[in-house]
């Protein structure tokens, strides 16, 4: 690996990295994986399992016992910790911002330190609140005690956009809001990433939240260890080991059903009855699953059509069909469900 550190579109590289504490505690234990230019890739795992260490690895927030971590392939150890943090975005739960500093102010907090004039970081600061939904007029002089938690959380993704970084790390950063607000911040930022496609280390404790979001999922056991690595339909349906087949839980035949999109080339022929079956049901072609089943249950006759980009009926499908697409999926090995995964409104 070391001999090319940074590969053909890698942007983050683990090459051996293992970090063991004075008392002999393992956090992470021989790591080695790559995450390519625009992923969103998403450590999950139970509590002290090593994630967040990981994640901090990247902006030298800690440091390895031994091995490297390459940032564009370039070893994060020989780069100026202060810079190489400029160049990274951070997000963490509640925002982080600074409680004495404005929305506006928290946000070009990076872009000053760059030294920007004062109009660039202006415009810069009503962009990036555009781009998370907060309008500039309303919220850029409010302080962070005058925002709701989802507000603060949208400020804390403005603000490590900030000066246009290269990778986002973002250490659970939707843990803190209720679950109605968590689930429309999850929606939001998959938008978000689908407009800036920045590559995205993101850490959680929550399965639900790591499938939903990650392009691929690295699941994480006691020790640091890495189990599996791969994208939310693998993971589901083929557990690497028991530990992720109990981390992921008992459900993850439906959890996978969202996960997993359908596929247009194993599909049933349109019946003689016309273009449409007979419930006259349809779903995209880029649909999941999950969303063609809760037609099919919807549907008199049990089958929708499944429609391409031009509205046309290109097949059908069934229950037996979505069996057959699941079992597929696992042999040949999905890929996840088009970005952005976005619930329709």
């Amino acid at each position: 690996m070391k001999g090319n550190p940074g590969g053909a579109g890698v942007m983050i590289r683990f090459d051996g990295v293992h970090k063991e504490y004075a008392d002999g505690t393992v956090a992470v234990n021989e790591l080695s994986f790559d995450v390519t230019e625009g992923e969103l890739c998403v450590l999950v795992g139970p509590s002290g399992c090593g994630k967040t260490t990981t994640m901090r690895l990247v902006n030298r927030l800690t440091e390895p016992t031994r091995g490297a971590v390459f940032l564009d392939g370039q070893d994060v150890g020989g780069i100026d910790a202060v810079q190489l943090r400029r160049r990274i975005g951070y997000v963490i739960q509640h925002g982080g911002l600074f409680p004495h500093r404005t929305v506006a102010d928290n946000v070009g907090t990076v872009p000053s330190l760059l030294g920007w004039d004062r109009q660039r970081i202006r415009s810069r600061v009503g962009e990036l609140l555009e781009l998370v939904g907060l309008d500039p007029a309303l919220h850029a002089r409010r302080y962070p005690h005058e925002l709701s938690g989802g507000q603060r959380q949208r400020v804390g993704v403005a603000r490590a956009l900030g000066a246009d970084p290269v990778v986002l790390l973002m250490d659970e950063p939707f843990s803190a809001v209720d679950p109605v607000a968590r689930k429309r911040l999850q929606a939001e930022f998959l938008r978000l990433q689908a407009e800036v496609g920045r590559t995205v280390l993101f850490v959680t404790h929550d399965i639900d939240e790591a499938i939903h979001l990650g392009d691929r999922v690295a699941v994480f056991s006691q020790g640091g260890k890495l189990e599996q690595l791969d994208t939310p339909a693998s993971v589901l349906g083929a557990p690497a080991s028991e530990f992720v087949a109990d981390f992921v839980g008992t459900d993850r035949g439906v959890k996978r059903l969202d996960v997993t999109p359908i596929d247009p080339s194993d599909l049933d022929a349109v019946g003689p009855a016309g273009p449409t079956p007979p419930s006259s049901l349809t779903v995209p072609a880029t649909a999941s699953l999950g969303a063609a089943m809760s037609a099919i249950l919807s549907a008199d006759s049990g089958r929708v059509g499944v429609k391409d980009g031009n509205g046309a009926v290109i097949g059908t499908l069934g229950a037996d069909g979505v069996h057959r697409q699941l079992r597929r999926s696992v042999r040949d090995g999905a890929a996840p469900v088009s970005t952005p995964r976005v619930p329709p409104n």
